[in-house]
């Protein structure tokens, strides 16, 4: 079975009468634009060209090569063709061609999209040591550390050793190589997409089960690795084998639109081209196909397809500067549909997609075409991702050294980092394996920073449970609440781009995860460390039993609170206030609305019985008083320095809380009056403490000890309620 067999209707690049430049740029030499789903013809043996006395066979793998490597030694890559062939020689893929077919159209593959010489002689060595007699050893002896390390990377388990496990731990392998050498998953990718292309050869049952875990796993690992070109081929493969009936309507959709004699995406080109000329924007314009699966999702969202949706416009200039010209033009000459712009230079993908998207509408009959802008270094990057970095982990060339900042890597310190960490705690081969896969249905990102700066990613939907995990692996277990933007915030609230979360941290090594948190995980790294220390922990004691020990702390998950003076605290008295009014023979009351000490700035106001009620001026209750027409009366301090006070603290419920927090507030010299403690509300808690302190001087560190109390994250002074009075 030929390569393009499996998907013969595939989009292919566009043909020269259907782009155009605008007074082209001086650059360097254009590469030959090769359509990728024909990659796999093109490897069989049988080229008639010879390169520099390379086999025939290999002849397309070294033309390719030499576009984006002009000056690479291509030595490797005769010796590693000459050890395949000959290892290889005599097996048989099922479709009838020789087997050194695949490697040569895996190795093709990686060529056109820009893979240095390390990675195309490892790609064509890729199958030896699983397939043939040939041992790492000899492929390390004869090719070095690097190669050999690659073609390890890729080679599967033995069932036989590994039984049902084999699939899923030759992925785990895959993947902690891929975390030393982003170039391991290269070669895997191209491998899934040659295979794919061919699977029409296996029974129904081999190639919808191939399918499945190609779309579950090796198709979001390509999107996060940013290999554009080979994911929505892939795309195309699985569409085709999963939803036959559906690719095939869309197949014609595209079909019938191909035969079209009037083309508006071609008409808008031409449109965009007089407009950068005029403009004297050097750029190409090209009509960027959409492949089988866009359309497909294009025509499920907008019904009935019209001409303009089949494609994208692709706009190419050379700076980065110059795609904001392209799209100052366009939105000034055209009419655009300002609801479709997305900066992605500014703020990249995490997968280090960069280009500007927007769209502009045409005049004649309201369709809406989208147009991508870009430089050429960024479309390299974005149809080949981290195989266009070349080898991230080699010395920057001194070309590189001169630009600006260092080489990107896409694979430190975001996802994948993420995922090396939680499939270290994966207990067993089917938690990794169903883990695995939906982790990596998580295809969006967002970015949270932390109070010092430091920044965290994660996956769309994550919560204060995942961050604090993210930030502190297992010692996250004592985590004990979070602010997000400065205000308190539950371990279940969902996180969003650009939000700043500081987590509250306890004291007690002993802390363990709420069982609670396992609803509120979003992470596998989160999700794992949760089960693995609730396995370990013992039933949680029934009610009774712990009600028969003694009481819980505040805000215990273990039994519910009621409103309740502090044990032992002693009865109330009168105030002792030094506070002169301007009434002769008054009684002086200090309000208990908002309990005001020196020196604060304060207000009174007669009552029944000859009593003068004394309010911080910021009270609540001075402006109700004052819109109810009663006059105040002058109050002032006298040479007295001790107040009394009622403190409201805030906190999150654990154990030895209350313990902690009056043993602070007695260090600080307070007297407890009463206090009561409220019901626990979603692992929140509120504490009422009304104190006498010797010298109201002492309230603001007495309020700082209190804070500092592990659990407490908010303590202030009593106020009046907006309602009553």
């Amino acid at each position: 079975m030929n390569a393009e067999a499996v998907n013969p209707a595939s989009p292919g690049p566009v043909p020269p009468a259907a782009t155009g430049a605008v007074t082209p740029a001086p650059r360097r030499k254009a590469r030959p634009r090769i359509d990728l789903r024909r990659l796999g013809r093109a490897a069989l043996l049988g080229s008639a060209t010879r390169s520099r006395g390379l086999p025939d066979a290999i002849g397309h793998v070294v033309e390719a090569h030499r576009a984006h490597h002009p000056d690479a030694d291509l030595d490797p890559l005769r010796r590693a063709y000459v050890l395949a062939e000959s290892s290889h020689r005599g097996q048989m893929r099922k479709s009838g061609e020789p087997y050194i077919t695949h490697p040569l159209a895996v190795t093709l593959i990686l060529a056109e999209l820009g893979a240095e010489t390390t990675t195309l002689t490892a790609s064509l060595l890729h199958d030896t040591v699983e397939d043939t007699e040939v041992t790492l050893d000899q492929v390390g002896e004869q090719f070095g550390a690097e190669v050999r390390y690659l073609v390890d990377g890729v080679t599967k388990l033995e069932k036989v050793d590994y039984g049902a496990a084999a699939e899923p731990e030759t992925f785990r392998k895959m993947l902690l190589a891929t975390g030393n050498d982003v170039r391991v998953m290269s070669i895997k990718l191209a491998d899934r997409l040659h295979n794919m292309r061919t699977l029409g050869v296996m029974r129904r049952e081999k190639q919808e089960r191939i399918a499945k875990v190609t779309r579950d796993v090796l198709i979001p690992l390509a999107e996060r690795l940013g290999v554009q070109a080979l994911k929505s081929e892939l795309e195309d493969l699985v569409f085709q084998v999963t939803h036959p009936e559906e690719y095939e309507h869309t197949r014609e959709l595209v079909n019938e639109n191909a035969a079209r004699a009037d083309d508006p995406l071609a008409a808008v080109a031409d449109e965009v081209r007089g407009v950068l000329r005029e403009a004297d924007i050097q750029a190409e314009v090209l009509i960027r196909p959409r492949h089988f699966v866009s359309v497909h999702r294009v025509s499920r969202k907008r019904g009935a397809l019209r001409g303009a949706d089949f494609g994208r416009l692709l706009v190419l200039v050379q700076e980065d500067a110059d795609c904001y010209a392209v799209l100052g033009e366009l939105h000034t000459c055209m009419t655009p549909v300002v609801s479709e712009f997305k900066d992605f230079i500014a703020v990249p993908k995490f997968n280090l997609y960069q280009s500007l998207h927007t769209a502009v509408a045409r005049a004649e009959d309201g369709q809406v075409v989208e147009v991508l802008i870009r430089t050429h270094q960024m479309h390299e990057v974005a149809e080949a991702g981290v195989v266009a970095l070349g080898n991230p982990y080699a010395p920057p060339s001194e070309e590189q050294s001169a630009g600006d900042g260092e080489r990107a890597d896409p694979t430190r310190p975001g996802w994948l980092s993420r995922l090396l960490d939680w499939q270290r705690g994966a207990p067993d081969p089917d938690t990794f394996w169903s883990t695995l896969r939906e982790d990596l249905a998580q295809d969006r990102e967002i970015t949270v920073f932390r109070p010092d700066g430091g920044t965290l990613g994660l996956p769309e939907g994550a919560t204060c449970v995942d961050a604090a995990y993210a930030q502190y692996g297992e010692d996250a277990r004592a985590t004990i609440g979070a602010r997000v933007n400065g205000r308190l915030a539950t371990m279940s609230t969902v996180l969003r781009d650009g939000d700043t979360v500081q987590l509250l941290m306890g004291q007690d090594p002993a802390s363990e995860p709420s069982r609670e948190w396992l609803e509120h995980a979003r992470t596998p790294v989160a999700r794992i460390a949760i089960q693995r220390r609730l396995a370990a922990q013992p039933e949680p004691v029934p009610e009774a039993a712990e009600t028969a020990r003694g009481p819980a702390a505040p805000g215990s998950p273990s039994r519910p609170h009621a409103p309740r003076p502090a044990t032992g605290a002693p009865a109330a008295r009168p105030a002792s206030a030094d506070v002169l009014a301007d009434a002769p023979d008054a009684t002086v009351r200090l309000a208990g609305c908002c309990t005001p000490v020196p020196p604060d700035e304060i207000t009174g106001f007669a009552v029944r019985g000859g009593v003068v009620t004394v309010h911080r001026a910021e009270c609540p209750v001075v402006g109700r008083m004052k819109g109810a027409g009663r006059a105040a009366v002058g109050v002032r301090w006298g040479e007295s320095t001790e107040c009394r006070v009622t403190l409201l603290a805030e906190s999150f419920g654990r154990p030895h809380l209350l313990a902690d927090l009056t043993e602070a507030m007695a260090l600080e010299g307070a007297e407890i009056v009463s206090a009561t403690v409220d019901p626990p509300d979603r692992q929140r808690v509120r504490h009422s403490y009304t104190v006498v302190l010797p010298d109201a001087a002492r309230l603001p560190a007495l309020m700082r000890a209190m804070r500092d109390v592990a659990g407490v994250y908010d303590v202030s002074r009593a106020q009046a309620q907006p309602t009553g009075a």
